[in-house]
């Protein structure tokens, strides 16, 4: 039995102000673990690793975006920041399906060598091919909570100056039904902006759940950008502003520690 797992769940995305706007889509996401890659992809016939197929993936659309593993970089990156690892890597995103995809969040699990959870990674994706990700050390408990400051440009309806707050409950078994939940606060200096989540529950990852899941949510072949820029239409018809876009930031992850919030 593979760690991996497939995890069909609910989306949610409710915007609180200026102006209320919510969105509810049904959706599936994969557990991949990065040592698994070349099994999953030589045992099932409707996953592919960077090739095209029902269900595909490709670790050159996360990380740095080169050929080095995408394990050995997210290593690389607890290394610098002092943080333990050398255990499994574990990522939580959407895949790509018949070829197509975007992930606005990949959630990357890292663990150290006794297999407790380390840090979080949160990969973040904009839709002008910009991507930038948040490093927090984590506790290894059945919910996670973490917070830092926003500080890469995501949505033009949103201001810069803001702050997540995620709470977490990781995978932590490969019991069938098992949940997984990702929920991210945003909050201004006033208060809560949006409210955003994941919720799931774990299916065993074989050909028959994948086609399944596919069947169960034919809009995510239409793919995910044209459902944001379709929310966007509506953000932009309520009389929403179209934000500035910063400069990205000069570094590609934001390593989070105490000492960098309470500053």
């Amino acid at each position: 039995m593979f760690t991996s797992g497939l995890y069909p769940g609910v989306v949610t995305h409710t915007r609180l102000k200026p102006r209320r706007h919510s969105l509810r889509y049904d959706i599936f996401m994969l557990l991949l673990d990065l040592d698994e890659l070349d099994a999953l992809d030589r045992s099932l016939q409707l996953f592919s690793l960077r090739r095209f197929n029902l269900v595909s993936f490709d670790p050159t659309r996360h990380g740095d975006g080169s050929k080095t593993p995408l394990k050995a970089q997210v290593e690389a990156q607890l290394a610098a920041a002092g943080i333990a690892h050398g255990g499994p890597v574990r990522l939580l995103a959407m895949p790509r399906i018949l070829g197509g995809g975007f992930n606005p969040l990949t959630v990357f699990y890292c663990h150290r060598a006794d297999g407790a959870l380390s840090a979080i990674l949160y990969e973040v994706n904009n839709t002008f091919g910009e991507r930038h990700s948040y490093l927090i050390p984590a506790d290894d408990a059945p919910v996670v909570k973490q917070a830092c400051e926003k500080g890469f440009y995501v949505s033009p309806f949103m201001d810069m100056d803001l702050s997540y707050a995620f709470k977490m409950r990781p995978p932590l078994s490969q019991q069938v039904g098992e949940s997984v939940q990702v929920f991210v606060d945003v909050d201004d200096a006033e208060g809560r902006v949006l409210a955003a989540g994941f919720a799931g529950h774990r299916q065993e990852l074989t050909d028959r759940n994948l086609f399944r899941a596919w069947l169960g949510h034919p809009w995510m072949t239409l793919g995910v950008l044209a459902a944001i820029h379709w929310e966007a239409m509506f953000m932009f018809l309520k009389g929403e502003k179209i934000r500035q876009r910063p400069p990205k930031p000069a570094w590609s992850v934001t390593v989070v520690t105490p000492a960098s919030l309470a500053a």
